[in-house]
């Protein structure tokens, strides 16, 4: 065990020499019942027994008891035509008809949602409230893809291999933050885009990159493009996938999951570069786009991955201003590293938001690109933890100042269950001290 420890240090880009490590971590479970989604049984082949997927983001507001946050769930219960055959036993051709592109909603209806989450003693936790998304005339929206001609999107089918109209209202929410007039803003992963709702559910406003806004016209809330239309590359399924906002609310933070397809599919699969912005709230305008720089695979030890694009960005916390928890990952490796953006290059408007720009951001590596990237402190790792629950998407600071961490389970689709891990009484120590934990 020490040395896997060890080789990971050596291996990470952590040049500060410090980790953090837990003296008490809590694993939380539940039965609740209002997890539960439901048995779809495919034609012709198994049933499944799915559950609520509360875990694709979390934030907790100071306005909140000590130990409730919130949470959301993506797009509902999905996957594609191709790895349907081994989860449903049944083949492409009655999936969906054998057409590419497509994927799988088992539960077209469902209502991407925000969920209110009591941690409790003992091991449990539990759902204080549902608060469902809806248009301006408070219509339920689903979780279905939207018709988008800028980007590249998938075709929706059902349990019973029907093809389904795509929605332009819906919403693949993704990171989570609240505010103090009780409104959300949401990271969204199939535009991309990032929303702002209200208190009820209802969506105030969509921005997608620019050139992007027709693809949303027939959506019934407002639409406006105003990230960069560069985004409209965003490798499918590989979009926004996080939210934090600084502790004055005047800026939001968020970031691409993954090196944009820029200019090809090729070049996000060998690419360790995403791009981190930072939003101005009150002009409603970006102000600062940074480079960070994804480790290897290989430094993630429990996946024992060699593909670079398996590692992804589904997290951010703030802990100041212009200072975020970054939730870097695999599958059941995590990591948490802080970054500061002071000291970074920033490249909003420069040639790398350029579409002509070659060789892109994606395909030029950080020490031929003269930019300063992100500087990365790590502060935690799944590594160092037993049995500590796979798929981490979702931060939240308790009120006693630990973190909760809580998985995806995709629906329970392969037999996953919604779990939190609270981490509490975390002190830096040295990588010395951490091999001899």
């Amino acid at each position: 065990m020490k040395r896997r420890i060890a080789a990971f240090f050596a291996a990470s880009l952590l040049s500060a020499g410090t980790t953090m490590a837990a003296d008490d971590i809590t694993i939380h479970s539940s039965a609740d019942p209002m997890l539960k989604l439901g048995t779809v049984t495919f034609d012709g082949g198994r049933s499944l027994d799915l559950t609520v997927g509360i875990g694709s983001g979390a934030f907790r507001h100071p306005s909140l008891p000590a130990n409730i946050f919130q949470s959301v769930s993506d797009r509902g219960p999905n996957f594609t035509c191709k790895d349907g055959i081994k989860i449903t036993a049944t083949t492409q051709q009655q999936l969906c008809g054998g057409m590419k592109g497509a994927r799988i909603y088992p539960t077209p209806n469902y209502v991407p949602s925000i969920y209110t989450v009591e941690v409790l003693p003992g091991g449990s936790f539990r759902i204080l409230d549902v608060l469902t998304l809806k248009d301006r005339d408070g219509k339920p929206i689903t979780g279905l893809t939207n018709p988008m001609t800028k980007a590249k999107t998938e075709i929706p089918f059902d349990s019973h291999g029907r093809k389904l109209a795509q929605d332009p209202n819906a919403i693949d929410m993704e990171g989570l933050v609240r505010l103090a007039d009780g409104t959300y803003w949401v990271g969204e992963e199939n535009a991309p885009s990032i929303v702002h709702i209200d208190a009820d559910g209802r969506i105030i406003k969509r921005l997608v990159p620019k050139g992007m806004e027709g693809d949303f016209a027939g959506a019934n809330y407002t639409v406006e493009g105003k990230l960069p239309a560069l985004l409209a590359r965003r490798q499918t399924n590989r979009g926004i996938e996080s939210m934090a906002v600084s502790p004055d609310e005047k800026f939001l933070y968020f970031a691409v999951q993954s090196p944009l397809a820029n200019p090809d599919a090729k070049t996000y699969a060998a690419s360790a570069n995403t791009r981190l912005f930072k939003f101005d709230r009150a002009g409603e305008t970006l102000v600062g786009e940074f480079l960070y720089v994804f480790d290897k695979p290989e430094t993630f030890i429990k996946d024992k991955s060699k593909k670079q694009s398996d590692v992804k960005l589904s997290e951010m916390m703030a802990t100041g201003l212009d200072r975020v928890i970054v939730l870097e990952r695999i599958n059941k490796t995590t990591k948490l590293y802080e970054v500061a953006l002071d000291g970074a290059t920033n490249v909003l408007g420069t040639a790398w938001d350029a579409a002509a720009t070659t060789p892109s951001l994606e395909a030029t590596p950080v020490d031929r690109s003269k930019i300063v990237p992100l500087a990365k402190v790590l502060k935690f790792t799944t590594d160092q933890h037993k049995n500590f629950p796979d798929k981490i998407e979702g931060l939240a600071r308790l009120g006693d100042g630990s973190t909760a961490m809580i998985n995806d389970d995709d629906f329970g689709i392969e037999g996953a269950r919604t779990t939190i891990a609270v981490v509490k009484e975390l002190r830096l120590v040295s990588p010395a001290a951490a091999l001899s934990d």
